[in-house]
């Protein structure tokens, strides 16, 4: 349970912990857990969690606002945030990085099929090397839907 210091029917601190309600009220000892008992003669109220808004992650974020006083109770409220180019363009490139690194790993599993020595008939090496050739070229063939919608290539059977 998260708490509000509310004044004049206005949120003036959220969140409130302990620490913070003994520094306001030096001079009186809470019994813990804080559920247990009724803060409000400390201007203390507790605040209903509520459920996060759906939100495209890719364009959106959440930020916790103050909370809001409906239907007898403080409740938390949720802002939708529309991300900046500066974060989206962050974004794309962790998702980007880490794409890559999956598909060098990829590549480097499949080293071996490709080796002069490697047991696989001719026509095995040739899919194993039409398949590494799709992973090298993810990036490209996948187009504006590089880093997030990506169809990785089959790995073939050896």
């Amino acid at each position: 349970m998260t708490y509000a210091f509310v004044q004049d029917g206005a949120v003036t601190q959220y969140p409130v912990n302990l620490l913070q309600l003994k520094a306001a009220y030096p001079n009186t000892a809470f019994c813990l857990p804080l559920e247990s008992q009724d803060l409000t003669d400390f201007n203390t109220y507790p605040v209903e969690a509520t459920a996060k808004p759906t939100i495209d992650v890719l364009t959106q974020k959440i930020e916790e606002g103050t909370p809001a006083f409906s239907d007898g109770a403080w409740r938390q409220v949720w802002n939708v945030v529309e991300l900046t180019s500066d974060e989206i363009q962050d974004i794309n490139l962790e998702a980007s990085v880490n794409l890559r690194a999956e598909r060098n790993q990829k590549l480097s599993g499949s080293d071996w099929t490709v080796l002069t020595d490697s047991p696989l008939t001719t026509a095995k090496k040739a899919e194993w090397e039409t398949y590494r050739a799709a992973l090298r070229d993810l990036p490209a063939s996948s187009g504006d839907d590089w880093p997030h919608n990506v169809t990785w290539p089959t790995e073939p059977t050896s």
